[in-house]
């Protein structure tokens, strides 16, 4: 029953390829709809990937939903056009597309024109100006290597379009994004806070993007899982407390390095990265100290872990700052040289962004009431009533239905919206609007312009968002590839994956050393003890018990209890529990097992305190 000895610690570093593979075979994700040659972009996730996913957002709801005390919903994935009309990915959601001349094979033009330079950001880039890079560098289809040179660029939206209901439908989309489903029910969900600021609504669910050319198994899908949150704060009188998060250690490439010839990601806390304003937000910094340490208690390495701030070709145009958190996959961060860390993809290694940390200002919110109607505002109260001046306009309808037709509505609006914003342009005689791209001109008589004192309580403010986004599937994958290692026990080869006990899909295994019914009865008896523990366990008396460790060891089980005949034969003659790591064995009373196991798995006793 002795098992591995002596693991070698220089396990080698593992490649995209192999873990690919021990996924497919070990059942933690594969290509969907295999027995019809597969679709790509679409994965599924079997029995072991299905529970490590489930515990990577159960983790993940833990810290960002329950402990910082924000609500969480579950909002349809499909909504009607004009909620994407309002956020504007009808117009803006669109990558660039470039279609190979012989194979007809469609491509990402910024991807192949970033594979082939040294251009690290062509998303950013004009369409022109990626027609001209393609021409310049003679770039080929990836597909066939015709080349692409002369070929047009056009932009693609990625939403995939469907119909809300049979004969004159209403269209729709699935969403390219969780976070318009918190937006859009803003109005009911200030309520249950009570319209109090600040207070966040967090959202786990699926998403759907129509990628050009998904590629790297589950890294770029077009259906995939984010778990995002939305914080909902008043911009001049919300401020975070820093002081949990300000020695939060990590480790930044900001915009000034990546700009730079020479410039290169560095070490820093999160209170002096605020206080050198090197992050301009303290809510962005806030939520950047959070994160780090929740990717490091799931299994991400932080030797290869990084927050990069967004280029300003690459920020919304919405956004005042933005940062993504970001894994570097099939490479070391030592490896690489100053120009190799700029790089999109590395020689030694390529970074994948995982999350993104946004400042989304009011326009979320500002854009839902604009085209809704409807209030997406919390009222602030002042300390003591105000007497202020208001513009107000009660315009003759009588005057503007005739001349404006189904526009009058339009013209009350920016007539509001002017007198709010400046008075003086009601001083003459008409007043000029546009509608529509036209000008147009109004008698000040027919406005019913006024300006009157008013005595206010308060006033209603449109909050502005600041929002963490994180690709789960994108988290996966990371925890997997850092936690791949290969080593040689007992001269033999091994593969295991280093999973953290919090999330790893199975965590103790229980097998009778071999086939023997009494030696089997109580194997099972302590396999539904541990469950009913809450623990998650398997059990195994399928071949010899060095195959079934590394069957476990595969797939990353932290712990094996092993029953012998000492388990049956003597008093509480205990069971062999072997670690995966080192393997390492040690005995334990059969008693004290669920309680021993739950204790290590919760983080409050370490296996060599055994």
């Amino acid at each position: 029953m002795s098992d591995q000895e002596g693991a070698d610690e220089s396990a080698e570093e593992p490649t995209s390829e192999k873990l690919v593979e021990l996924a497919k075979r070990r059942g933690y994700f594969f290509q969907s709809s295999g027995a019809y040659g597969g679709v790509g972009g679409f994965y599924t996730f079997g029995p072991q990937g299905a529970a490590l996913k489930g515990n990577v957002e159960d983790a993940w709801r833990d810290r960002f939903a329950l402990a910082e005390g924000n609500m969480e919903i579950d909002a349809p994935t499909i909504m009607p056009e004009p909620v994407f009309e309002a956020s504007g990915h009808l117009e803006g959601f669109d990558d660039m597309l470039v279609e190979c001349p012989e194979c007809g094979e469609s491509h990402r033009a910024d991807h192949v024109v970033e594979d082939e330079t040294e251009y690290e950001d062509a998303e950013s880039l004009p369409i022109p100006e990626v027609e001209d890079v393609i021409a310049e560098y003679e770039l080929v289809c990836p597909n066939c290597g015709a080349g692409l040179a002369g070929q047009a660029v056009d932009s693609f939206n990625l939403m995939f379009a469907t119909n809300i209901g049979p004969g004159d439908s209403d269209p729709g989309y699935l969403r390219p994004e969780t976070a318009q489903g918190i937006f859009v029910e803003f109005p009911r969900l200030k309520e249950y806070a009570r319209n109090q600021l600040p207070f966040g609504v967090t959202q786990i669910g699926r998403a759907y993007r129509n990628e050009i050319s998904p590629r790297r198994s589950i890294i770029r899908t077009r259906e995939f899982t984010q778990a995002e949150l939305e914080y909902f704060i008043d911009p001049e009188a919300d401020e975070p407390d820093l002081s949990s998060v300000e020695d939060v250690e990590v480790t930044l490439y900001p915009a000034s390095e990546q700009n730079d010839e020479d410039g290169e990601a560095f070490e820093t806390t999160i209170g002096e990265a605020v206080e050198e304003d090197i992050i301009t937000d303290q809510w962005v910094a806030y939520f950047l100290g959070v994160a780090k340490p929740w990717y490091e208690s799931v299994g991400v390495d932080m030797d290869r872990f990084r927050y990069r701030q967004h280029l300003a070709g690459e920020r919304a145009h919405y956004a005042s700052d933005c940062w993504d958190a970001e894994a570097l996959i099939d490479g070391s961060e030592e490896s690489q040289d100053s120009e190799q860390r700029k790089s999109a993809e590395p020689s030694s290694g390529y970074w994948i962004e995982m999350a993104g940390f946004a400042h989304r200002g009011n326009y979320d919110l500002s854009k839902h009431a604009e085209h809704s109607g409807d209030r997406f505002t919390i009222f602030r109260q002042y300390d003591e009533p105000k007497t202020v001046e208001r513009a107000t306009v009660d315009p003759d309808m009588s005057y503007l239905g005739p001349e404006f037709g189904g526009n009058a509505q339009a013209v009350v609006q920016t007539l509001e919206d002017l007198a709010a914003r400046d008075r003086s342009a009601f001083d003459g005689d008409t007043v000029e609007i546009e509608i529509e791209g036209e000008t147009h001109e109004i008698p000040v008589g027919k406005t019913g312009f006024s300006v009157e004192e008013q005595t206010e309580a308060g006033e209603h403010v449109t909050p502005h968002v600041v929002e963490p986004s994180f690709g789960v599937d994108r988290t996966v994958y990371t925890v997997l590839h850092h936690a791949y290692r290969e080593d040689e026990v007992a001269d033999e080869e091994r593969t295991f994956l280093e999973l953290e006990p919090e999330v790893a899909p199975t965590f103790v295994g229980v097998f009778p050393l071999q086939s023997d019914d009494e030696l089997e009865s109580e194997a099972e008896g302590i396999a539904a003890a541990l469950r009913e523990a809450g623990l998650s366990v398997t059990y195994d008396d399928s071949g010899n018990i060095g195959r079934r460790y590394r069957r476990q060891d595969e797939v990353g089980t932290p712990f094996c209890v092993t029953v012998d005949y000492e388990s049956i034969e003597q008093e509480d003659g205990g069971v062999t529990v072997r670690e995966r790591d080192s393997t390492d064995q040690k005995r334990l009373p059969i008693d004290d097992l669920p309680e021993t196991l739950s204790a290590i798995r919760a983080g409050d006793l370490e296996f060599e305190e055994l």
